[in-house]
């Protein structure tokens, strides 16, 4: 069952932690989040799963910046969430996906307990100018039935930027 956004405010501070949180972000089953102003992108064509992928950083100016398509941009959200108590989920906005613009390639499901800023992974398919703090996307959250454990995985929990891939750490 997905939380209405009446039953997301009523958990708000409680179950439920975004900060910054703004109560005219809340929609009927969801909550919008906003970008980060800063992107990550990786700067070899070919990566490597076994390996750190080298990134640079490139700050989003506020008369926007110019996505390019065929390029994988990583981006965050201004906000902290956490939950212990139900499943978090990301979605693009139906706005930004009308223009093309996708906000995880892959990884729009959370787990319980996740805490920490959502790493976004932006891709467009035509050329599309992005804003910082613009509401890109939303979260919305699922209840759960029978027993779970928390998310504990050292390698996303509790991060402070823009997160590019550990996977090489599943190697080690």
């Amino acid at each position: 069952m997905i939380l209405s956004g009446k039953e997301i405010l009523k958990h708000m501070g409680k179950e439920i932690i975004i900060t910054p949180f703004d109560e005219k972000r809340i929609n009927p089953n969801s909550y919008n989040l906003s970008l980060a102003d800063e992107l990550l992108v990786y700067e070899q064509d070919e990566l490597d799963m076994k390996k750190p992928n080298p990134t640079k950083r490139i700050v989003i100016p506020e008369e926007g910046l110019l996505l390019e398509p065929n390029r994988l941009y990583l981006g965050r959200t201004n906000e902290f969430t956490r939950t212990d108590r139900y499943v978090p989920m990301l979605e693009g906005r139906s706005s930004t996906g009308r223009l093309g613009l996708f906000i995880h390639v892959t990884a729009g499901f959370g787990d319980i307990g996740f805490a920490g800023y959502w790493t976004l992974e932006i891709f467009c398919v035509q050329p599309v100018r992005i804003y910082p703090n613009v509401e890109i996307c939303q979260i919305y959250y699922h209840d759960i039935d029978g027993e779970y454990d928390l998310y504990s995985s050292g390698k996303y929990q509790n991060n402070s930027g823009i997160q590019a891939s550990l996977l090489y750490k599943d190697f080690e």
